[in-house]
């Protein structure tokens, strides 16, 4: 690995993980589109490290805010708030957790990834031009949060998105779209710290494959893009729909599928 390597693999992390388009995707696909060695399970820890940073700064006051509530029950906004997200989390978790395996050995494939992100790009049309915006964050109860949670556990399908599925399942329930983008980014602040620490037994067991400069360096531009992105798309989100990052996802999945039929 290079230097270079390691900030574009950060810049596709920091990208992928908060707007709708698929990290893990494109962390399979770039490497062999360009002929690239795979980064290895240790870096792509770095990168998730990374994008951890970028959440949790930016969500840092409401963090506070949903945790001091949670502490103290459900009796206020902030308090239900926290536990919705608590058991949205549990799906994705528990599904991620038995799938891993199944994933790593028959999904990293580039044409299912490149068949992914065109049928969840389909999916986000569909829920983002036919969802209401009847529902903002403040109104949203335990049943949507916990149909959100469970649509989390798609992501583990490389292609999919992880915010992409949340934010499609938000909006077919009725949350206005960037209510429903900061649910999503909300929700994922769990799931990408299980990312980040489950797998340290095994990189501590694997050792470092890289001089670790590489990794500073790729999770220092993972944590930047991704705080950037974040506030880049919440801002997009109030004068905009998502049918851009639709057709990214058809081009590239496109593209994705003739470059498997064709190598």
């Amino acid at each position: 690995m290079t230097i270079l390597q390691a900030i574009i693999y950060g810049i596709i992390q920091g990208t992928g993980e908060f707007l709708p388009i698929s990290s893990s995707g494109h962390l399979i696909a770039v490497p062999q589109l360009l002929g690239w060695a795979d980064q290895g399970l240790e870096f792509d820890i770095a990168l998730h490290w990374g994008t951890l940073v970028a959440v949790l700064i930016y969500f840092w006051h409401d963090w506070s805010l949903l945790f001091r509530g949670g502490i103290r029950g459900t009796g206020t906004r902030d308090g239900k708030m926290f536990w919705y997200l608590i058991a949205a989390t549990i799906p994705g978790a528990i599904i991620g957790y038995w799938m891993d395996d199944v994933v790593e050995s028959y999904f990293r494939n580039i044409g299912l990834v490149g068949i992914s992100l065109i049928v969840m790009g389909m999916v986000l049309y569909l829920c983002d031009r036919y969802g209401s915006q009847k529902v903002n964050l403040q109104k949203i109860n335990f049943w949507q949060s916990l149909g959100i949670g469970f649509s989390q556990a798609l992501a583990i399908i490389p292609g999919v998105s992880r915010s992409g599925s949340t934010i499609s399942c938000a909006r077919i329930l009725g949350l206005d779209r960037e209510s429903a983008a900061r649910f999503s980014f909300l929700l994922s602040t769990p799931i990408i710290l299980g990312s980040a620490i489950i797998p340290l037994k095994k990189l501590y067991q694997s050792g470092l494959s890289v001089p670790l400069g590489y990794f500073v360096v790729g999770m220092l531009t993972a944590a930047i893009v991704g705080l950037l992105c974040i506030k880049f798309f919440l801002q997009y989100l109030k004068k905009a729909d998502l049918v851009i990052f639709v057709w990214y996802r058809f081009v590239f999945g496109a593209i994705l599928i003739l470059f498997y039929f064709n190598r």
